[in-house]
């Protein structure tokens, strides 16, 4: 009881921060949906709005600015980045968000054949990764069933699919890099040099809107800012021997540049709904779909993945959690025109969550390093595995 009306108290003094004139009942709802991302317009990174079925961008700050040379409106400051849009999202801004798309809709802003200047088509504006950059990446590793049993038929999935429905056990989780990972749509994912075992997962990214420790699986989706594609891209080709340590090395694994797409924008959680009960998540590599699931493959469930790593760490606005991927990687791949098993050179790559989008991805072999490295560096696979 106490502890509700504090938070009464608390989000009317964040309303009269953003005045009461501004947030009249109609900006209590947005008259439709939206997506959130960062663009780059004019060669300037900008946080924008993304509308009409993906079709347009919209300069946030601009607009917003535009909006309030009107008298009824008053002035709300636009955080300069995703980092800060999320922070402040559910303490009052997306009231103000909400404001802007009405105020959009109503003056037809979107529908002229000459667009005011805030307002950009999609394919004339450079799409960055929605977040630069979360400060960490927490990926749950073998979380699908079909994942768990790749290459086997339906008789060796349906017996290992109810053994570990009986122990599921806790989630297994790694952290993934951040900066020089993460990369936006139509980035390039670069296969390292001598590299040649590199593999796709699509996923889906959990976007963490609230600071939160110990968050139970009831309260998880309260911590929860919104929704985006990821791809944890993974090199199989282990570490060489000798040394401490043999085969398995997730460092190597998981943590080179350009493995971590996100994107292509954010979908917050109230345009998606419930995503065990809307995950459809596919993998397209050159028109093979290689990839497909629903939610209900998943091993631990989005709520329940948020309870085991806020048991752990702390997390933090902008933070990520990609709940894993489903079957088509390793022995259950599917195959394609390349013949190969692992990406090749000038390939392309399409992850797609239905309700959310796609990100594209070309495949690049990288093919030289430096020629003063001493021997230190990882080496090429073929140096040590047939």
């Amino acid at each position: 009881m106490i502890r509700n009306s504090l938070y009464t108290l608390m989000l009317a003094a964040v309303l009269m921060v953003f005045s009461p004139a501004s947030l009249y009942a109609q900006a209590m709802e947005s008259a439709e949906p939206f997506k959130v991302g960062t663009f780059a317009i004019n060669d300037v990174p900008t946080v924008g709005l993304v509308l009409r079925n993906d079709t347009l961008i919209v300069d946030l700050a601009a607009a917003n600015r535009a909006m309030e040379l009107l008298p009824q409106y008053s002035h709300v400051a636009i955080p300069g980045d995703m980092l800060g849009l999320i922070e402040q999202y559910e303490y009052g801004l997306k009231f103000r968000i909400y404001e802007v798309v009405n105020w959009l809709v109503e003056k037809n802003l979107l529908s002229s054949n000459d667009l005011r200047s805030f307002v950009h088509p999609v394919d004339s504006v450079d799409i960055m990764a929605p977040i630069q950059y979360p400060s960490k990446i927490m990926n749950a590793a073998v979380n699908f069933y079909t994942h768990a049993c790749e290459g086997c038929n339906d008789d060796e999935l349906a017996r290992r699919v109810r053994e570990r429905q009986e122990n599921r056990g806790v989630p297994y989780l790694f952290l993934k890099p951040t900066r020089g990972a993460v990369i936006g749509d139509g980035d390039d994912v670069i296969m390292p040099y001598g590299r040649d075992r590199i593999e796709w997962e699509v996923e889906m990214a959990i976007v963490f809107g609230r600071t939160g420790k110990y968050i139970s699986a009831d309260r998880a989706y309260d911590h929860v800012f919104g929704y985006m594609v990821a791809m944890d891209i993974s090199d199989r080709g282990g570490r060489p021997p000798g040394g401490y340590g043999s085969g398995s090395d997730w460092f190597v694994g998981k943590g080179h540049d350009t493995f971590a797409p996100q994107g292509p924008w954010i979908v917050p959680k109230e345009f998606y709904g419930d995503p065990m009960q809307r995950l459809h998540q596919t993998l397209v590599i050159d028109g093979v779909t290689v990839q497909e699931a629903h939610a209900g493959d998943m091993i631990h469930n989005i709520p329940e993945l948020i309870e085991y790593a806020s048991s752990l760490i702390t997390v933090f606005p902008g933070d990520v959690m990609q709940s894993g991927t489903s079957g088509g990687t390793g022995d259950g791949r599917v195959e394609r025109a390349s013949g190969s098993g692992y990406l090749e050179d000038g390939e392309t790559i399409r992850a797609s969550i239905e309700g959310i989008g796609t990100l594209t991805h070309t495949v690049r072999r990288e093919t030289s390093v430096p020629a003063d490295l001493s021997g230190s560096q990882l080496p090429p696979v073929s140096s040590y595995r047939n």
